[in-house]
């Protein structure tokens, strides 16, 4: 007797449940990024304006690039709270994704910053080092080791997140950049207190900027292949086409696939799956979805089931 009731079918109950609950891990999961987040930029913040104040009574260049750094940070720390929260809000007419993009864009965005901030302090570094002058290198000392205290909290607030999830890891990119510019500039001022080496503060600033390009651009490279729609990363798609066509005799063919991401912990499939008798295709979408949760993380597929043969025309399909 054919169910009047389809959409209760256990089946698709089970399978809405879990969608339901994923989507509930999710959104906490948002929540307590973004209150790390958000103390962290007030932390950063308050740590702004010491070293600012400080740098510019102290006359040293390390104090003024890390507040530059703080500066870039805290701007960088707010976009990633925007992000944070707009990735919570709900699908909608307009976004049936929602606007899970919207950390992977703050991500870019904040990847990219330290680009600039790098030749910024490359270019003063230079000016410095032409035309030493006198530093207070014990204020400098001082207020260097707070801002070191400061950034390792901070860093600690921030380190745990998804592998994949942009958004926090440019976050703590800058963060890391503040607390390297901490150390830096705790040695410049031990170097210029106990030796006299005036060149040692724009030295160690401009070698701090530069241990940070290579994560810069991993950063801006991770952010733009999620934003055009690239394989997520640690996913061989032949692999996957591979266990999939092997579940079961009952898979004729699995073909069509396309992966992707939208944001972090979101990863996304669409594929055909041709099976040798109709009958055979609700136990074929259960499993094959199991198996894409389970092995590879994909909590989001659209499987179209076929039976005669591909039902679409082009490239995928010519050879079925």
């Amino acid at each position: 007797m054919r169910d009047p009731h389809p959409y209760r079918h256990p089946s698709r109950a089970a399978h809405a449940h879990e969608h339901d609950e994923h989507r509930q891990r999710a959104h906490a999961h948002g929540d307590d990024r973004a209150r790390r987040l958000g103390i962290g930029l007030v932390l950063t913040l308050v740590m702004l304006v010491v070293e600012a104040v400080g740098g510019w009574w102290s006359g040293s260049l390390a104090l003024l690039a890390d507040a530059g750094h703080m500066l870039v940070d805290a701007m960088a720390l707010g976009l990633a709270v925007a992000g944070a929260r707009i990735t919570l809000r709900p699908p909608s007419a307009r976004y049936s994704f929602g606007l899970a993009r919207g950390e992977v864009l703050a991500g870019f965005f904040n990847a990219m910053t330290q680009f600039a901030l790098v030749g910024f302090i490359a270019w003063e570094a230079l000016q410095r080092l032409l035309r030493p002058h006198a530093i207070a290198s014990g204020e400098m000392l001082a207020i260097a080791l707070v801002g070191l205290m400061i950034n390792v909290l901070v860093l600690r607030l921030l380190h745990r997140h998804d592998a994949d999830d942009v958004n926090m890891a440019a976050a703590s990119l800058h963060v890391l950049g503040d607390l390297l510019g901490s150390v830096a500039t705790v040695l410049a001022a031990l170097a210029v207190g106990l030796l006299g080496w005036l060149w040692a503060d724009p030295v160690l600033s401009l070698l701090v900027s530069l241990l940070l390009l290579r994560s810069a651009w991993v950063l801006v490279r991770r952010s733009a292949h999620i934003l055009l729609e690239g394989v997520p990363e640690g996913v061989n798609a032949e692999v996957l086409l591979a266990e999939l066509r092997g579940l079961d005799s009952a898979i004729v063919d699995v073909h069509h696939l396309h992966l992707w991401q939208v944001g972090a912990g979101q990863r996304m499939a669409t594929l055909h799956v041709r099976v040798a008798q109709a009958e055979q295709g609700e136990r074929m979408l259960r499993l094959v979805q199991t198996t894409l949760a389970e092995r590879f993380g994909i909590r989001h597929a659209t499987v179209q089931i076929e039976s005669a043969g591909c039902v679409e025309s082009g490239p995928n399909c010519a050879a079925r």
